[in-house]
């Protein structure tokens, strides 16, 4: 081997979007076989990837997107590439139904069958789901989900898991699957799926994921990203008013909203279900749900892209935690702007209340608001204690409303929230529909959050969201974050409490 020739095999090892091009063969969506080069979102996939892997030393990921985005075909051609450039390693795929383990099979295979010969690893083996490849003592191999684990006697360093959300018995699945994978440098799990409701395994890693706290990174890929989902529009073709506030918050133009409103009507003319297969963000995704969220999502969407001055008071809303997957959860909002909702794990009473008192020193907020129905009691006596008390206030999610309850023609109650959980809520809803606007940080996280809990009334048409324990019951995750928010809500905070400290040069505050 020559000079040349070992740097043009050693960047093919080094640069997998170098190696896609010139040696990966597809079949396109119109049927016909070309090069693999990467799109938007493969490309985006790829390199928060690469970055995990250089950070972390491994990959421990979860891919949400819409139909047809190309991930599976990047991870397949991803995983040949590493199995095929060092030696003992297995890759493993795990579809949700056998048409698709096929699929993936016969993807797989077509990269092989057309390997340039100077780069293509002899083959050991090859059958209807396995691929040897002798000389390197490694190679590839795929299963269908089914009603047993399957994967669970092998040894492997890459695995795949494919539209996760449909499998069945997923739990069982993974937990088998799982175990033969090394915590080892070097060592991959991806696992993709679109949306498929939420509860199942797929959305709870994803909440996992997304709060952190674990090593697998959520990566989303919206819909938009994909050059092929446009359509000409016809000369009559206008936006109706839901549609151009859709185009606004996600840049899309007339082809993809031309081409949305084609698949919408495809879907049956159900928005939730395209919002599920096609969506513009994770929270978006996971929204069609089978409950009536309290917040509708649409509400937040729009605030994750308005932009707001820092005007008014610093308020926080400070919500502590329930139970040991729970978040402390900590908000700054000053008038029309959410400027920060942070979270932490693994405090004591002690250690949240220190929390609060170095934020507090640091930031000067003219008002605390502080869940105490449970463990958060604790940090409000001890803030009270080292002399916080006439900057902390005490918040009961489940006493009566602050405001005086609605009353019929005949003095009995009718309507209004049920306590005063529902009533910050309802306050922090009225804020986001308020036509002036209302900003916060762009994150799905926050939109989970706040569309979570559904909502009822009682007998007397007051309000109620659903409890924390319920959520929990059908696969949610306690909606620490907006909590926090909603306490902001919680009581008026005039300017007269405002500017005890007047300069946040850390902070990025008006």
């Amino acid at each position: 081997m020559d000079e040349l020739e070992r740097q043009i095999r050693q960047r093919l090892k080094d640069d997998f979007d170098h190696y896609a091009g010139r040696c990966l063969r597809i079949i396109d969506k119109d049927g016909k076989e070309c090069a693999l080069t990467l799109n938007r979102a493969q490309r985006y996939v790829h390199t928060r990837l690469e970055q995990q892997l250089t950070e972390l030393g491994k990959v421990r990921a979860l891919i949400l997107k819409g139909r047809q985005q190309g991930c599976s075909t990047y991870v397949g051609g991803r995983y040949y590439w590493k199995v095929t450039h060092r030696r003992g390693a297995r890759c493993y795929i795990l579809t949700h139904e056998d048409p698709a383990t096929q699929n993936l099979f016969g993807m797989v295979k077509r990269y092989h069958d057309n390997m340039p010969g100077a780069v293509k690893p002899t083959t050991g083996a090859a059958n209807a789901n396995e691929l040897k490849f002798a000389l390197l003592d490694g190679g590839y191999r795929v299963g269908t989900a089914g009603a047993k684990a399957t994967g669970r006697s092998q040894t492997l360093q890459l695995f795949h898991g494919s539209e996760v959300a449909f499998w069945p018995h997923a739990e069982t699945h993974a937990a088998g699957v799982m175990q033969a994978i090394a915590d080892a440098p070097g060592t991959e799990v991806i696992l993709e799926s679109t949306a498929n409701g939420i509860g199942n395994f797929f959305h709870k890693k994803w909440q996992e994921a997304e709060r952190g706290g674990t090593d697998y990174q959520a990566i989303f890929v919206p819909w938009f990203w994909q050059d092929e989902y446009r359509k000409d529009p016809p000369p009559e073709f206008t936006l109706d008013d839901n549609e151009r506030e859709y185009a606004a918050r996600t840049g899309c133009d007339d082809a993809q909203m031309c081409w949305r409103r084609q698949k919408t009507s495809d879907l049956n003319n159900d928005p939730s279900l395209f919002m599920q297969e096609y969506p513009a963000t994770a929270a978006e995704a996971f929204q069609n749900s089978g409950h009536d969220a309290f917040i509708p999502a649409a509400l937040v969407a729009r605030a994750r892209k308005f932009t707001a001055a820092a005007n008014g008071p610093l308020v926080i809303g400070f919500d502590p935690a329930w139970t040991g997957n729970d978040r402390h959860a900590l908000a700054r909002r000053r008038g029309r702007k959410l400027i920060k909702v942070e979270y932490r794990k693994g405090l004591d009473t002690m250690g949240a209340a220190g929390w609060l008192k170095q934020v507090i020193d640091a930031e000067a907020p003219a008002r605390v608001f502080i869940d105490v129905g449970g463990v958060g009691a604790g940090v409000y006596d001890r803030l009270s204690e080292m002399g916080y008390g006439d900057i902390v206030a005490p918040i009961n999610f489940g006493s009566a409303p602050l405001e005086p309850p609605l009353l019929d023609e005949l003095g009995k109650g009718n309507g209004g929230p049920a306590n005063r959980r529902a009533e910050i809520w309802l306050k922090s809803k009225q804020w986001l529909e308020d036509p002036a606007g209302a900003d916060i940080p762009d994150e799905d996280v926050l939109q989970a959050d706040a569309c979570g809990p559904s909502y009822k009334y009682d007998s007397s048409t007051r309000l109620l969201l659903e409890k924390k324990e319920d959520m929990r019951r059908r696969g949610v995750i306690s909606p620490d974050g907006w909590d926090a928010v909603a306490l902001t809500f919680a009581e008026p905070v005039g300017s007269s409490r405002f500017n005890r400290r007047i300069d946040y040069p850390d902070m990025g505050y008006a």
